[in-house]
């Protein structure tokens, strides 16, 4: 298989998944905002201003890994994508819909681990072969 194929793959569809996440985050779901009173955000508006700036965030990540998928941001995006699956069991959905969003933190492990993982601080800015 092309390597190159592979990895823009995987580049495509963890931006697809940040994008989809990033503009419903904007718009304020309806649900998202519910699951903010659970944590403690009882005020909807201010839960409706933490998703906003959650979105441009997803979105600033699905641009990164398109144009310079610096390893950081595919720790990032792993570890928020493991967060947002793992929080629809925690708000009362159930189990399945974690185990359905597998791939939202196993393609950005996929790619970091194609990448290489990094042995040192300065290499998570980087992007393989940097």
């Amino acid at each position: 298989m092309n390597n190159k194929l592979l990895e823009w793959v995987l580049r495509i569809s963890i931006a697809g998944e940040f994008i989809g996440h990033g503009v419903f985050a904007i718009q304020g779901k309806k649900d998202w905002i519910g699951w903010f009173a659970k944590f403690g955000v009882g005020d909807p508006e201010m839960a409706k201003n933490l998703l906003f700036w959650i979105g441009i965030t997803d979105l600033a990540v699905a641009l990164l890994v398109l144009v310079r998928p610096i390893r950081v941001a595919l720790l990032w995006a792993l570890v928020w994508g493991f967060w947002t699956a793992l929080l629809r069991p925690l708000v009362g959905m159930p189990i399945w819909d974690f185990i359905e969003r597998w791939a939202n933190w196993g393609a950005p492990l996929a790619l970091l681990l194609y990448y290489g993982w990094p042995r040192s601080l300065k290499s998570w800015f980087k992007v393989r072969g940097e």
